[in-house]
């Protein structure tokens, strides 16, 4: 009730319901195995990137859902990981708005389109549930540091991965995916990145 009787930005969605903006910036140590030896990296703390795609998006008619640029970007990562969505555990995806999390799980293939809003009122998408989405909390509750957003959501899913996330844990995670995009262009974002990891 609080949520929905905030402050309007724009119909339906209130001020709680979309993610404060910030500076951020943010590293990671990427390398191969030798890399992992000359670092000292134990070997179950490695993560492996199985996939990761930059997808541009094109102008579209906006119910060409299946040219949405996450779609396609996903398409490319899945092929390439040897994954499909059936084989992720665990998901951090773009939720600027709270309506982000629906539209970016269904371009994901995680749920079928126009299901996204049913499985999380299921509950499939919480802690505990089928699969957990934004179990970091996601942009709308740890912010939008715009230089650093992405790479926030890897660091989580590596820890997810790792069995490092304490409270936030999805037991028995193995596969993993990130979803980011920035800009716009037409009806969705101009350009989408999708990260899938593995153990």
């Amino acid at each position: 009730e609080a949520v929905l009787a905030a402050a309007p930005i724009v119909y339906p969605l209130t001020l709680p319901m979309c993610s404060p903006i910030s500076d951020g910036a943010s590293a990671a140590v990427i390398c191969n195995a030798a890399g992992l030896r000359k670092l000292a990296v134990s070997p179950g703390r490695a993560i492996r990137i199985l996939a990761s795609v930059l997808q541009t998006s094109s102008e579209r008619d906006a119910c060409d859902y299946d040219r949405h640029v996450t779609r396609l970007a996903a398409a490319r990562a899945y092929a390439a990981a040897g994954v499909d969505p059936t084989d992720v555990d665990v998901a951090e995806v773009h939720d600027a708005t709270a309506m982000g999390e629906i539209i970016e799980i269904e371009a994901l293939g995680l749920v079928p389109p126009g299901e996204g809003g049913i499985a999380a009122e299921r509950g499939e998408t919480v802690l505990g549930g089928r699969l957990p989405v934004n179990p970091s909390g996601g942009l709308e509750s740890r912010g939008h540091p715009i230089g650093a957003t992405g790479l926030a959501q890897i660091y989580e899913l590596v820890g997810q991965l790792r069995g490092e996330a304490d409270a936030r844990q999805v037991d028995g995670a193995r596969v993993a995916i990130a979803q980011n995009g920035g800009g716009v262009v037409g009806v969705e974002e101009a350009v989408v990145a999708v990260t899938i990891l593995g153990r």
